[in-house]
């Protein structure tokens, strides 16, 4: 969890953000703020789950502050501390819904457990958020666009296997089809409805729909979305009592009485073409393309046709590699660096490409592959800012020649030796940005010990948000920024202490401490003894010695 200490005196800030063991009751990041204005900009900035914030601050007060918190930021704990014990102060907290006030001087263990009881709090109001009852609630609110995102995925080819898709199927409340003849439905909205606005066009969608559900009840079950083309598409399976001779006209009587009912009721034409049976999930994808082309080549810009999409000729005599353009695509998998993903779609491909290796037009297929995989390889690179030449070496003259491969196992071994390298180089530069903003905080905490070294500062220095910077200072290094801020200032002060003749006062404001208090606290509790008694010890053995 994320805590934000708000106080105008900026050695108390800095006191309780740099000398509390936070991260041992799991606080992984402490903003500090030394206004209210400033804790806002840090609110709207950051994910704060708890903050400290004293009461009498300039131009905006510790309860100005909060009721600003709780309007914007409802989820957030609130604790006040001050030195004020009026009782005004505390009935006002308490009317802002404030979770503890706390008097100064407060120790550090009233802190931490004020602090851990809020964390236990905060992760049982999420347990409630996370309920199964609520969840359950939510995902029924949210079920018809569930539904009809897992419908597009199957219209557009994505793979699914039967165990997987039973399972989502079912957790969805829908029937189980798999396997099952079903008929698919494709609707356009016409003129009358094109100037509708998006509200208006909406209510007319869902409108349909409803009518759709009406007309086909009690005889087929439907599932629907909308496309891409802004067509409505209707996945319908039969009822058990409708005999299956009579299922394919029933189905195409029905979606005509949709149409007329359209027409009549809500005072527009719709063009309607439906599919022949198929089963499912098999044939969803070609029923869908049937329709799409029927839709495109035989409906064009006619008003309230109604077609079957059957006895379509064929598109050209060579049919595209449909593994190939199955969701997610090339490009979609090498944005996401998902290599292993990657790879198994273009063996897939090539599977694919083996098949109609007899093909009389098979060196089309083998130009179709190359160009889309040459084509998503030459943008991953290109959206890296690096030229392919680079990254591919010699491989990069196959694509400048624009020499086709003759088989099949040619094009599978250097489609599959580039994507090693891309990764590889990938890999390599993760690698090196990481290692080079690690030595860039190193550098900025170096020559700034003397200031307000924060989170905050560095990630303004290296241009990144500071979770960010954070979560891979630790991946890289195994400790965190604050620990190596604080084992960096230790080292110096030891060295300083027992080197020079400075006092510890000036020490303590070389090494970035706003108060001589602040840092004999924190050599205390590094080396267990404070500055002034180290720096005797040294002269000490220095004597003796």
């Amino acid at each position: 969890m994320h805590l934000l200490i708000v106080d105008d005196e900026a050695h108390v800030v800095d006191r309780l953000a740099t000398t509390i063991g936070w991260d041992r009751i799991g606080i992984t990041q402490v903003y500090r703020a030394y206004s209210g204005y400033e804790a806002l900009e840090l609110l709207r900035r950051f994910a704060v789950d708890i903050v400290i914030t004293d009461i009498q601050m300039p131009g905006m007060t510790g309860l100005d502050l909060i009721a600003c918190i709780r309007r914007d930021w409802s989820k957030t704990k609130c604790v006040l501390l001050s030195g004020y014990s009026d009782f005004q102060y505390a009935k006002e907290a308490i009317q802002n819904q404030v979770e503890d006030y706390l008097l100064k001087p407060v120790t550090e263990q009233e802190l931490l457990d004020t602090v851990s009881r809020l964390q236990q709090k905060l992760h049982g109001e999420w347990e409630h958020i996370l309920s199964v009852r609520n969840l359950t609630r939510t995902l029924n609110e949210n079920m018809p666009l569930l539904k009809g995102n897992l419908l597009l995925e199957l219209l557009q080819g994505a793979l699914w296997n039967e165990e997987a898709l039973r399972e989502k199927t079912a957790a969805l409340t829908l029937p189980d089809l798999y396997g099952q003849t079903c008929f698919l439905m494709l609707v356009r909205l016409e003129d009358a409805f094109v100037d509708y606005d998006f509200r208006g066009r909406s209510l007319i969608e869902y409108a349909i729909g409803n009518m759709a559900e009406e007309l086909f009840g009690g005889k087929f079950g439907l599932w629907h979305a909308k496309d891409a083309h802004d067509y409505l598409i209707f996945l319908a399976s039969a009822e058990e009592r409708v005999e299956p001779g009579q299922r394919a006209a029933l189905f195409e009587q029905t979606a005509s009485q949709l149409q007329a009912a359209v027409k009549s009721f809500l005072k527009g034409s719709i063009s309607v073409v439906v599919s022949e049976p198929g089963l499912f999930p098999r044939d969803v994808p070609g029923q869908y393309d049937g329709c799409v082309s029927a839709a495109r080549k035989r409906v064009g810009n006619e008003q309230g046709l109604f077609l079957r999409a059957s006895g379509e000729p064929a598109e050209a005599e060579v049919e595209s590699i449909r593994s190939l353009y199955e969701p997610p695509t090339l490009i979609h998998l090498l944005e996401a660096g998902r290599w292993d993903a990657m790879e198994e779609k273009l063996e897939r491909v090539f599977e694919e490409l083996r098949s109609k290796s007899s093909h009389p037009h098979s060196q089309e297929h083998l130009l179709e592959v190359y160009f889309a995989v040459s084509s998503a390889f030459s943008y991953i690179s290109h959206k890296n800012g690096q030229p392919l030449s680079d990254l591919i070496g010699d491989d990069y003259g196959k694509l400048a020649d624009g020499i086709p491969f003759r088989s099949v196992a040619h094009l599978r071994e250097w489609s599959l030796r580039v994507l090693r390298r891309l990764m590889e180089d990938m890999d390599r530069e993760m690698k090196d940005n990481r290692s080079e903003l690690i030595r860039s905080i190193h550098q900025f905490i170096d020559d700034n010990l003397a200031q307000d070294v924060t989170l905050q500062s560095i990630a303004d220095h290296v241009h990144m948000h500071p979770v960010y910077i954070s979560k891979i200072y630790k991946l890289e290094t195994g400790g965190n920024i604050s620990d190596y801020i604080q084992q960096l200032r230790m080292e110096k002060a030891v060295y300083l202490l027992a080197n020079s003749h400075e006092k510890t006062y000036e020490i303590a404001a070389m090494l970035g401490y706003q108060r001589p208090h602040s840092f004999n606290y924190a050599f205390k509790r590094h080396h267990g003894v404070t500055p002034q008694v180290y720096r005797d010890q040294q002269k000490k053995g220095a004597i003796c010695q």
